[in-house]
């Protein structure tokens, strides 16, 4: 079992070839908690019209990639959207964690696990624990990656993106069988493209509420994971990009950028005309939102998180 551990924890590695990170590490090296019992199935990734989707994620993970001409000491946690229902790992995962590297930040793609409750117990707290696991990992191991563990942020697309607003506003507890009171799990900053944040019945994108905490859930749950309701003056500065044309409502990021306004935390929030949903950094025609990745570098050189 050392052995084991050494080989998926530390640098001697597990190497994702596909994505060409440089190292994989397991979050739960010596079990998955939550797991049912007699589960023992393969992991689902299939690619269809150049998207790459991701399910029955049963041994979640961070790919570690480190930049080559690393510029600044900040690192970015990433996580992709897929309604909860999988994960498109690549256009909103592996390619992003490559602009990060290209800009001299060492990033990391979080594989989470999705509330599927043919798999897990308590299914609905797996992504949370997944991503709080993950900010833990990469805080305690920050030397060895060369980061400071007082600049790691959090990003996520769509759904992807109400996860990473969920670990930037539930925080002040650690979800799940495995807590360390000495490490925090508040990310520093927040990069929220086209989230999904609210489970208000006038905005939300059914979808991912319905796979999260299931149709017809009770009026609490809905508020409990409505984070734009969560927002406190410790909320981590946040980046938020949407378009008026998504599928997934802009208001979403106006409620949030509303929140953060009035609790005096740093906020900054694009929302184009047009580009739909789902883009990540593809080139497709779609106007000026092709260039929203230049305005998140613009905020995070402002906020010395880039050079």
């Amino acid at each position: 079992m050392k052995k084991l551990f050494l080989a998926l924890f530390l640098m001697t590695t597990l190497s994702d070839l596909s994505a060409q990170s440089s190292e994989t590490i397991l979050l739960y090296p010596d079990g998955t908690p939550g797991l049912k019992a007699g589960i023992n199935i393969p992991e689902d990734s299939k690619t269809t019209d150049g998207i790459t989707r991701v399910k029955d994620v049963t041994q979640p993970a961070l790919y570690v990639y480190p930049a080559k001409k690393k510029t600044s000491d900040a690192t970015v946690i990433i996580c992709p959207g897929g309604g909860y229902g999988i994960l498109a790992i690549d256009h909103e995962g592996h390619d992003i964690a490559k602009w990060f590297n290209e800009r001299g930040v060492t990033a990391f793609v979080l594989k989470y696990r999705l509330p599927q409750e043919n798999l897990f117990d308590n299914d609905e707290i797996r992504p949370l624990q997944d991503a709080q696991q993950a900010i833990r990992i990469v805080r305690k191991n920050a030397a060895k990656y060369g980061i400071s563990p007082d600049k790691v942020g959090i990003m996520g697309f769509s759904a992807g993106g109400h996860l990473a607003s969920t670990a930037s506003t539930h925080f002040t507890t650690q979800v799940g069988e495995i807590t360390d009171a000495s490490v925090s799990v508040r990310p520093d900053f927040s990069l929220l493209i086209y989230p999904v944040i609210t489970f208000s019945d006038k905005f939300t994108h059914f979808g991912s509420r319905d796979n999260l905490i299931g149709k017809n859930p009770p009026v609490e749950k809905m508020e409990l994971y409505s984070n734009e309701k969560q927002v406190t003056k410790d909320t981590p500065p946040t980046f938020l990009i949407s378009t008026t044309d998504d599928g997934v409502q802009p208001e979403n990021s106006i409620g949030y950028f509303l929140a953060c306004k009035k609790n005096k935390v740093p906020v900054e929030m694009h929302i184009y005309e047009k580009g739909g949903h789902g883009y990540g950094l593809k080139k497709k025609g779609r106007g000026p939102v092709e260039t929203w990745a230049a305005r998140m570098e613009d905020w995070l050189k402002d906020r010395k998180l880039m050079k």
